[in-house]
């Protein structure tokens, strides 16, 4: 018995679907990049209000007082814009598929997270202007909101690497580690602004000295990752800022604060200069992801635009052969299975050209995650600090001759793996 294969026609529409599908995962890639834009206009806001409050409250109210106030003001559009956005995440029919199609149970999650965290912000800005609470807690506070925008943004990269769209591949996860890099070195203006403005270091000062290395160890780690991924033009951009002045004003305040010794009184005049410098350096980076959101969004329009005209190609030529009467089509002319053919091969070439950028986006944001994975695993069972699990991963990555992959990978697998402990390190 002979199996009759299906129509011609069958296999056109299957391909027409192909193109109406890449069409429309281009339209939500630029949704996703609006929102991502959003969350890095949210997450550069914090932190310079996170920055200008941790003076105010270390200096007892005498410093930054309006610096503050004029903080919360610039930073109120951004944050209602994404208020805005998240919300009408939620406001999606519950019967609408295509909707639940473009985000997961644990994105709405994250959202939802980040949506707390604005409606508590008015109740820690009224604790904070009535010092009502430490330096060090407003910074936990701030950091820990900053952190659920940076996990939401992550997850919609994750979300965003799309085969289809081999341009934005690179840039995205840039912008990522960029925007990592970013709050660690918002986190260390805090942290160095607390230390100036309070005068001295203080009981804590080799945890507060520590955890400044971190923060600085942090920022070199994600950077590396961005300058490897981001374009030509802005990693010259970035080689420059790290040999221009402003950088070696850092570097000697970051001396300052890293080799302080016990009893050391810090100027306190120094937290302007110090706010200033680190300042300079975020405006910079966040200069750096304006351009990247800039690349992305052009890629997205221009993807979405070559897709919807091959989508009206294809269409336009699988219409011309089937008006042709049979046997009308010249012998050396294609027929509509040759024109699939030829429709279906140009589109597994530009595929396979982008498979290599894919794996490894996909392969920098996985090896972020399991290093991520692995400290949080360290800390739960150890009760360590996140810099003393890091140390932990760093020091037996030297000790071993192993990539700091391989040794998070080895402690996720084999979790009672005998590693240095806390007072060795």
């Amino acid at each position: 018995m002979s199996t009759a294969l299906p129509p011609a026609g069958a296999a056109s529409r299957l391909v027409l679907r192909a193109k109406r599908l890449e069409m429309q995962a281009a339209h939500r890639l630029g949704e996703r990049i609006a929102l991502v834009d959003a969350l890095r206009e949210c997450i550069h806001a914090l932190q310079h209000e996170r920055g200008a409050s941790s003076v105010y409250l270390a200096s007892g109210g005498e410093r930054f007082a309006q610096e503050r106030l004029d903080a919360i003001a610039a930073g109120a559009p951004a944050l209602a814009r994404l208020a805005a956005l998240l919300a009408a995440q939620g406001e999606a029919d519950a019967d609408d598929a295509q909707a639940d199609a473009e985000v997961d149970a644990p994105m709405l999650c994250r959202m939802a997270w980040v949506l707390l965290g604005l409606e508590a912000l008015p109740a820690q800005r009224a604790a904070v202007q009535a010092r009502q609470t430490s330096a060090q807690d407003a910074i936990a506070a701030y950091t820990a909101r900053i952190a659920s925008l940076v996990q939401l943004l992550s997850h919609l990269a994750d979300a965003s690497l799309l085969p289809g769209v081999p341009s934005v591949l690179r840039p995205l996860v840039a912008l990522l580690h960029l925007v990592q890099a970013k709050e660690a070195a918002g986190q260390e203006r805090a942290a160095g602004a607390r230390m100036f403005a309070s005068g001295g270091c203080g009981a804590q000062q080799q945890a507060q000295q520590e955890h400044l290395a971190h923060l600085i160890d942090a920022q070199e780690r994600g950077l590396r990752v961005f300058a490897d991924f981001a374009g030509a033009a802005l990693r010259a951009d970035w080689e420059a800022l790290q040999h221009g002045e402003g950088a070696v004003r850092l570097e000697r305040l970051r001396r300052v604060l890293c080799a302080a010794r016990p009893g050391t009184v810090l100027d306190a005049a120094d937290s302007e200069a110090w706010f200033a410098a680190a300042s300079a350096r975020i405006g910079a980076l966040g200069g750096f992801e304006c351009a990247l959101v800039r690349h992305l969004r052009t890629e997205c329009v221009r993807h979405a635009a070559e897709a919807r005209q091959a989508l009206h190609d294809s269409e336009g030529l699988l219409h011309r052969l089937r008006a042709q009467p049979p046997g009308s089509t010249p012998a050396d002319a294609p027929g509509e299975a040759a024109a699939l053919h030829a429709l279906l091969q140009t589109q597994a070439e530009r595929l396979a050209r982008t498979e290599t950028e894919l794996q490894a986006a996909r392969r920098a944001l996985s090896e972020r995650k399991v290093i991520e994975r692995a400290k949080g695993m360290l800390m739960a069972r150890l009760n360590l600090s996140e810099e003393a699990a890091f140390r932990m991963l760093q020091k037996t990555s030297m000790d071993q001759n192993r990539r700091l992959l391989d040794v998070a990978e080895a402690a996720l697998a084999l979790p009672d793996i005998a590693f240095a402990r806390p007072a060795e390190i």
